[in-house]
């Protein structure tokens, strides 16, 4: 059973850094790649890094591939959310089918 286990959520985040490296590809612009390949690509590693916890019985191994997903949980976003504030205040263009751009409506308000 455990072995099944692990072939699917080894499966499902081998799939999941697929989609991410694909979506570099497909995506018109930095953010939305940005976005794409942050999201796949911190879930593919997380439930790889599961897998690692299931097969190893060792609690230190475990341990640290637990560690691991929290911490790249926690700090993936914040990452690319400061690249892509970086991007933008760079003028990095964006899509030409990009509709709202909240971040422009807040660099307009008079700073008091």
């Amino acid at each position: 059973m455990t072995n099944i286990i692990i072939a699917i959520l080894s499966t499902i985040g081998a799939l999941a850094i697929l989609f991410a490296s694909i979506g570099i590809l497909r995506m018109p612009d930095f953010y939305l790649r940005l976005s794409v390949t942050v999201k796949a690509a911190t879930m593919g590693v997380g439930l790889l890094l599961v897998c690692a916890g299931i097969i190893f019985p060792d609690v230190s191994v475990t341990t640290k591939a637990i560690a691991i997903a929290f911490f790249l949980i926690l700090t993936a976003p914040v990452a690319a959310h400061m690249i892509g504030r970086t991007a933008y205040h760079t003028k990095i263009p964006t899509w030409k089918g990009t509709i709202i751009d909240e971040l422009k409506e807040e660099n307009e308000k008079p700073k008091v």
